[in-house]
């Protein structure tokens, strides 16, 4: 946190900010990004005890703050879900035929218990060169940007050729919630209509010591789908036990899935991952991701690659088993036994094919394999064309010259799997650099480098503007 020598402390960051980055950021401008951070991540936006509408009236509060009118910012809340809403903004462009972009974030966070936590996760702690806190990484920083841009876009009095919209929107983080950027395309198309929009998703990757490896775009990204494994039995007395028995059917089952590798698939988006990556990992990592991208069906290679967890997950669908109950008394057989089995699926890939192969793997009749509900589309790719990418690499180029910029393919899922069906090609690009543990993102001490939080305001604030003007 800022002490008794802030001012001075804020001057000496704006120089080496601006020193680093190509762009000088005021003392000013910088305490007001660090308030409008701090309160976003200090406002609980868990699904449990949290307040989503809240956090979007104070970010709304701030731009009408900054002279927007009140017809160009308004909070929207969903029917039945008073705590879910979010907000909407724009900066009107000069040229009305030219198409917006959007500014999309997701405000809400997962869970988080202040009793796991060293620190309290509901405030913002800056410590040994991190912003510690729930949500500092996942994702109210580039939330917090996105406001602070248009806050000084206005400031400025910035007119640009294209619209410049905002959106703020809550349920990204929890299956089976309301989410507000799906609510958004079938409600409020027109007021995210846009040509593209920017998204989390990705950002940079760093060595352990802080140098920076790459800049990531992402290109595309799996479409996330529970399944749900269930065995049913009349069940009895535990002293009478029998073979046919739920809970052993279930745990038989899962261990089949535990032990299957859904095939390599590829496309243009991790294909130009592993092109470009093998030059910057070189040796036998390298010469692996260059020997799958030539065969993907290169045994030996993909095992190299599959050492890694996200590499392996880069390659395929994969599936895996979150959740376990069975069981309704400790002396009877158990009538019920159910696991969640969570799959990422690959680009293309469709719910049902997936549901085919678990079918299989299981080879159980007397487990039922469903689908409990279906979220969103299957995930698409947005086409990367020159128009987004030659504007992120001429800056990464003029920010941090000599780190190569790479297209990715996230294992996760972001809203753009709402977006990007809607007709909104939605790509992930923050310029925030992460630590190899992704700052413990959905665990316990979230954190980020203040630097990188820094850095990436710089790089998204100039981004934009590059975008607004093309």
């Amino acid at each position: 946190m800022l002490g008794i020598n802030r001012r001075s402390t804020l001057t000496a960051l704006a120089m080496l900010i601006g020193a680093g980055s190509g762009y000088a950021q005021s003392d000013r401008t910088l305490e007001r990004f660090r308030a409008t951070y701090k309160e976003l991540v200090e406002t609980n936006t868990t699904l449990s005890a949290g307040d989503c509408t809240l956090a979007a009236q104070r970010m709304g509060a701030r731009l009408l703050a900054a002279g927007y009118p009140d017809r160009d910012v308004r909070t929207f809340v969903p029917e039945g879900h008073p705590k879910e809403g979010g907000l909407l903004a724009v900066l009107h462009g000069s040229e009305p035929g030219a198409k917006a972009i959007l500014m999309l974030a997701h405000v809400d966070v997962v869970e988080a218990k202040r009793e796991d936590w060293t620190r309290d996760p509901f405030t913002l702690i800056e410590e040994g060169g991190y912003f510690y806190g729930r949500g500092t990484n996942d994702m109210k920083a580039q939330a917090a940007i996105w406001v602070d841009n248009l806050v000084r876009f206005r400031e400025e009095g910035f007119r640009p050729k294209r619209s410049i919209k905002l959106a703020l929107t809550c349920g990204e983080e929890t299956n089976g919630a309301l989410n507000g950027a799906g609510w958004l395309t079938t409600h409020e198309r027109d007021a995210i209509d846009a040509e593209f929009a920017l998204n989390e998703g990705v950002g940079g990757i760093l060595y352990p010591e802080g140098r920076r490896v790459a800049l990531e775009i992402l290109a595309a990204e799996k479409t996330s789908q529970n399944y749900v494994l269930e065995a049913t039995n009349p069940g009895g007395h535990s002293s009478r036990p029998v073979p046919d028995n739920a809970i052993y059917h279930l745990v038989r089952a899962v261990d089949r899935v535990s032990r299957y590798e859904f095939p390599v698939q590829l496309n243009d988006a991790n294909r130009a991952y592993f092109t470009g990556m093998s030059k910057i990992v070189g040796g036998q990592a390298g010469a692996a991701m260059a020997a799958v991208v030539g065969n993907p069906d290169d045994r030996a290679s993909v095992a190299v690659l599959d050492r890694d967890a996200n590499w392996h997950a880069m390659l395929r669908t994969t599936c895996v088993a979150t959740m376990l109950s069975a069981g309704h008394a400790t002396n009877a057989l158990p009538q019920r036994a159910r696991a969640n089995i969570n799959c990422r699926i690959f680009p293309g890939v469709s719910r049902d094919a997936v549901l085919a192969q678990l079918v299989k793997i299981v080879e159980d009749p007397a487990v039922a394999v469903t689908i409990p509900e279906v979220r969103g589309p299957v995930a698409e790719p947005a086409p990367l064309t020159p128009r987004i990418l030659k504007p992120i690499e001429k800056l990464a180029d003029e920010m941090w010259p000599g780190v190569p910029v790479v297209p990715t393919l996230e294992p996760g899922a972001t809203d753009a799997q709402f977006l990007d069906p809607a007709g909104i090609p939605t790509y992930g690009i923050s310029g925030l650099f992460q630590d190899s543990d992704l700052g413990h993102i959905h665990g316990l001490n979230e954190r980020i480098r203040v630097q990188s939080v820094y850095d990436g305001r710089t790089f998204l604030y100039r981004l934009v503007k590059l975008y607004a003007d093309q």
